[in-house]
């Protein structure tokens, strides 16, 4: 007698749960880095600094923390908001482009400093996206019932890839670290995520060497190609329209209007993004969060970092709706949607 198999149309149908952000964490460390530091590195000025990218200062690891030690810091004070116990967790992601080595994976590193020794975890790499490309991968995960709990992260050590010889790009980027944890929702949480991506770019904001393309020599460490490389110009155009078509086509989805949202949370790339963002949805900025001053770019890290800040001074209350919006080197873009609980 033959055994029977339901086929895929027999089968019951997954239900999709509601997914909601349950608590958040960051760390920055604890070195700050002034405009006026970076005058005696490079040819620059805190006015020429301030006037471009709204910057002020930014943090700097110690040569002893790596990424891992920041996000795990970022992840422990996420897991305490949310009331979660570290063995709960069933899902950890790190957003990282500054991973502690190049294997294993840093989320494997987290899982062990904070113990969430039940957790599969793996690292992803979207650049300045990660915390977005993290969030709605998670998501699916939590949304399914595959998993109750995942924790998510956004962690940079900048400046360890930065070349401090370099003014166009030094100025720019800071360290730290932003979490998420994400549970089923009681109300409507996420309500949805664009994310999309354009490698024809990638050459506009890259690390050349250090991968498989272009292994470590003693000419490419000579060379310089193991620090980030930019093309400005190209990289502000390129973010300002994707950015701004993406979270309309966000908002169209949901059926609902900029005027609709309370907080918008951007990369925090510069002050000059932000603002032509601002212009390009027809938003005040004072419903943008911006901590661009505090900590410059920190790249993966930066959404996570200001929504966790904007949490805790209560500024983000319950029934807000929150628009995230990023871009980053790939070129990668997201943007995610939610109501706050």
């Amino acid at each position: 007698m033959k055994a029977h198999h339901p086929s895929a149309s027999s089968a019951a149908p997954t239900t999709i749960r509601p997914v909601a952000i349950a608590g958040t964490g960051s760390y920055a460390p604890a070195r700050v880095m002034t405009n006026h530091e970076l005058e005696k590195l490079v040819q620059t000025s805190d006015e020429w600094i301030r006037t471009r990218t709204g910057m002020i200062e930014r943090r700097i690891a110690a040569p002893e923390e790596a990424t891992s030690d920041l996000a795990a810091e970022a992840a422990r004070r996420a897991l305490a908001a949310a009331g979660v116990a570290p063995e709960a967790v069933q899902l950890l992601i790190v957003a990282t482009i500054t991973p502690d080595l190049p294997f294993p994976n840093t989320g494997c590193l987290v899982q062990h400093k904070i113990g969430a020794k039940n957790a599969m975890c793996f690292s992803l790499e979207a650049a300045c996206s990660g915390f977005a490309y993290a969030l709605e991968t998670a998501r699916q995960f939590v949304a399914t019932g595959a998993v109750d709990t995942a924790l998510v992260i956004g962690a940079e050590k900048m400046s360890s890839i930065l070349d401090w010889q370099d003014r166009g790009t030094c100025v720019l980027f800071g360290d730290g670290a932003g979490a998420a944890v994400l549970r089923q929702a009681r109300g409507r949480g996420i309500l949805t995520s664009v994310l999309g991506a354009d490698g024809s770019l990638s050459d506009l904001l890259m690390v050349p060497a250090g991968g498989s393309r272009m292994p470590t020599t003693e000419e490419t460490v000579r060379q310089r190609l193991h620090y980030l490389k930019m093309n400005g110009r190209e990289v502000f155009k390129h973010a300002v329209t994707t950015m701004s078509r993406a979270a309309k086509e966000a908002l169209h989805r949901v059926g609902l209007t900029a005027a609709d949202i309370r907080w918008i949370i951007p990369h925090q790339a510069n002050m000059r993004i932000i603002q032509a963002i601002s212009e390009r949805l027809d938003v005040p900025l004072d419903r943008f969060i911006v901590n661009v001053q505090k900590y410059g770019n920190t790249s993966g890290a930066s959404v996570g970092l200001a929504l966790d800040e904007a949490v805790r001074d209560g500024r983000i209350r319950p029934g807000d709706r929150l628009l995230f919006v990023v871009f980053g080197g790939g070129f990668t873009w997201g943007v995610t949607i939610l109501e706050w609980e």
